[in-house]
């Protein structure tokens, strides 16, 4: 609960919307066909757009974008890419945005990292036979049968990263250890204590929310005067790609129906800190806010079980408000834990150290710098 605050914190919820009154390297089954999100649906032209909040095309900050197709089903996920060296730093949103949602970092990550951001089923340009299920069991054989699907038996390693929503499924992701590769876990922004504290809000703040946009300016726009997100570049190239266009009303909806999902909501955080905690890889907490750690995280933290930072000035989408500083954390989490393409690099002197008496080792050491 945000102390500043006379309403309930919010931030850590998988709808990721401001309340506000209407009034107010890959395999053979990667581009195999088209997305049936392919292309933006067309729009009328109800008014000449705002340049402020006019729309900013994925390429600039993506290398590219494919669509996954999960074999033996109909599933298609899409992913954008970007990026030709290092660990894979894969990112899952939260629950109504997009893979677009890190954008603006992966312009950033690209220099020394590999990037993918794909979009859930029931959001972005994915295209699923069941977009409704969004029950973490579900999510995680998603995220798992992507993986497979691009990378085969021999994936690069991988940084699973994760915000809100997608955070709670990079951690479940990460406890299964199915994933050979997996180097390291950042969760963003999602702690279980607040967010199942928050769940009975849900509802009321989907109710509440704008539902109709005549132009994907005004969703943009909407987006950031209402506090959502506070980078205007970042929801110019985000909001667009969260949002469907309704023929019979001729007007932009929300893409994702989170509000017929109810019943998968408690399965997202439900167990989460001690999920978190068990993953035995590298572990980074990355918080909006001081006041969101719950009892389970608070002594796991002390302990030194994971790295928490807190990121100021910034609300929930931590990697869209403040992309630079997010870019640089991800960056620094993955150099101070030496992880590289193939996975955790181990030194000459530790690689020694854990076939021989370390006290051995440095004796022969110094033996051997007083011969030179």
């Amino acid at each position: 609960m945000d102390s500043t605050s006379a309403t309930p914190n919010l931030d850590s919820l998988p709808e990721e919307t401001p309340v506000e009154s209407p009034s107010d390297e890959v395999s053979d089954h990667v581009n195999e066909l088209p997305s049936a999100f392919a292309s933006v649906p067309p729009r009328p032209s109800i008014q000449a757009p705002s340049q402020k909040y006019a729309p900013l095309d994925w390429s600039d900050y993506f290398d590219r974008e494919d669509d996954v197709h999960i074999p033996g089903s109909n599933d298609v996920f899409h992913v954008y890419q970007a990026g030709t060296e290092g660990p894979v730093v894969f990112c899952l949103h939260g629950g109504g945005y997009s893979g677009l949602s890190f954008a603006l970092s992966a312009s950033i990550l690209k220099e020394k990292a590999r990037v993918v951001a794909m979009d859930f089923r029931g959001h972005g340009k994915s295209a699923t036979e069941n977009e409704l299920d969004l029950s973490v069991e579900t999510l995680c054989n998603d995220v798992v049968a992507v993986l497979k699907t691009m990378y085969g038996d021999s994936p690069p390693a991988i940084v699973l990263v994760g915000h809100s929503m997608g955070g709670s499924v990079a951690v479940h992701v990460a406890a299964r250890k199915v994933l050979p590769s997996l180097a390291g876990l950042i969760v963003v922004d999602v702690v279980e204590g607040t967010a199942m504290a928050s769940l009975v809000h849900m509802q009321k703040i989907l109710a509440n929310r704008m539902q109709h946009f005549p132009t994907v300016e005004k969703a943009i726009e909407w987006s950031v005067r209402g506090g959502s997100l506070r980078n205007i570049d970042s929801a110019r190239v985000s909001i667009p790609s969260t949002l469907a266009y309704d023929d019979s009303k001729k007007c932009y909806t929300h893409r994702a129906k989170l509000e017929e999902t109810e019943q998968y909501w408690r399965g997202w955080y439900e167990g989460l800190s001690e999920k978190f905690l068990s993953c035995p890889v590298p572990k980074l907490l990355l918080l909006a806010g001081t006041d969101r750690l719950d009892r389970t995280l608070t002594i796991g933290q002390m302990q030194g079980k994971f790295q928490m930072v807190v990121v100021r000035h910034t609300g929930h989408a931590i990697q869209e408000d403040v992309p630079d500083e997010f870019a640089s954390l991800i960056l620094n989490f993955i150099s101070r834990n030496r992880i590289g393409p193939r996975g955790i690099e181990v030194s000459v002197l530790k690689l020694l150290c854990t076939h021989f008496d370390y006290y051995a080792v440095m004796v022969a050491l110094l033996s051997l710098e007083n011969l030179v």
